[in-house]
């Protein structure tokens, strides 16, 4: 094997690149945008603050400071409705997703039960919502849990359990920081497999690899070449979205070793994949529609976007089985956990199976074929 014709082929696939600015700039921006769009979304999770309508009937001392302890406790940005405003009609009308209603004798019945112990006196609080929302769930959930608290704190009742969190983690991580490593994992992928399928199918239509068998480039030196064509897009393709994410966002990550080893190995996988596939696939469209069905479903099952654990129990076992899913769990095991046993064992997985695409990426491609 020759390093200089290697080298040579190398470098024209890369000048090819250079020279092509706009495929350069989707392939650097795509992921880029990816991060600044969901980072900007959910970087603020902690201070998110829900709309929530109040209607308070009773218009008390009482009710005032649980409205007040809402905003506070529960982050809700609180709008108060009129007392004689009919609630559902004020939901129809304004399309806001839930008014929760204070009654009228709140603060009596809370008298009664403070002070004549009378513990079945209650004050019913009516939550008036529109179904068709999807976020209407998750604030009624919250406003439940600060209501109990409230309704502690009103009654006088010391609690007899109180809940402590305990984070695994010394520092606290933010979404932003689980969110990169799976887009790494999965912009690496799309590169290096949609690379592999359209430069060869492309250049097999085209007769040009056919022609090579009657140049001194080998097999081996072209495919090495390949190799570190992808490798090379790859680790420009991480540089700026890590320097995108620590000036935009201060993320707080630890680059160490493990990031370039599962590149490589997130390269060698899916290069392989990508030659496989040109072996079958004759045209340059049928290839990126094989590509295509490949990635996008290994995208959104492997966990890069959102955890598996929200999935269904089948469709998780399935995650398990897909490369992507060991790059996503080492890549956060290093830099996020700091875990060098988990991100040995997810590189042990996704090395073998890097190591067996790619041998028979190398055993499909044959010059002699026009591959």
């Amino acid at each position: 094997m020759s390093l200089r014709v290697v080298a040579a082929n190398l470098y024209v696939k890369l000048l090819c690149v250079y020279r092509e600015k706009t495929t350069m700039f989707f392939t650097l921006a795509f992921p880029v945008i990816l991060i600044l769009l969901f980072g900007t979304i959910f970087m603020s999770q902690d201070n998110v603050n829900f709309h929530l309508s109040v209607q308070d009937l009773d218009q008390s001392k009482a009710s005032k400071e649980s409205i007040e302890a809402l905003e506070t406790n529960g982050k809700f940005k609180i709008t108060r409705v009129a007392p004689d405003v009919d609630a559902v009609q004020y939901v129809k009308d304004t399309k806001v997703t839930l008014v929760m209603v204070i009654p009228k004798g709140m603060e009596r019945a809370l008298q009664r039960r403070k002070f004549f112990s009378d513990y079945q006196s209650t004050a019913v609080i009516t939550y008036v919502y529109d179904p068709s929302s999807s976020s209407v769930a998750t604030k009624m959930d919250i406003l439940n849990g600060v209501l109990a608290g409230i309704n502690q704190e009103l009654s006088g009742i010391p609690p007899f359990l109180k809940p402590v969190t305990k984070s695994i983690l010394i520092t606290k991580y933010r979404f932003i920081e689980y969110f990169i490593p799976g887009i790494i994992a999965m912009a690496v992928m799309t590169l290096s497999l949609f690379g592999s399928v359209n430069s060869n199918t492309e250049l097999r239509q085209k007769g040009i690899i056919r022609k090579l068998s009657t140049t001194p480039i080998t097999r081996s030196e072209w495919v090495l070449s390949d190799i570190l064509y992808q490798f090379t897009i790859a680790v420009v393709s991480t540089i700026v979205m890590l320097l995108v994410s620590y000036a935009v966002f201060d993320v707080n990550l630890h680059i160490t070793a493990w990031l370039p080893a599962f590149v490589a190995l997130d390269v060698f996988a899916f290069v392989g994949i990508g030659m496989i596939l040109t072996r079958f696939v004759k045209e340059a469209q049928s290839a990126a529609a094989a590509a295509n069905a490949i990635s996008f479903p290994m995208m959104f099952l492997s966990g890069s976007f959102f955890p598996i654990e929200l999935m269904p129990s089948f469709l998780q076992t399935l995650a398990k089985t897909l490369p992507l899913y060991y790059v996503n769990e080492g890549l956060r095991a290093a830099m996020i956990f700091e875990d060098n046993a988990s991100a040995l064992h997810s590189a042990v997985i996704i090395g073998a199976f890097a190591s067996v695409v790619f041998i028979l990426g190398i055993l499909a491609t044959k010059w002699e074929e026009g591959q």
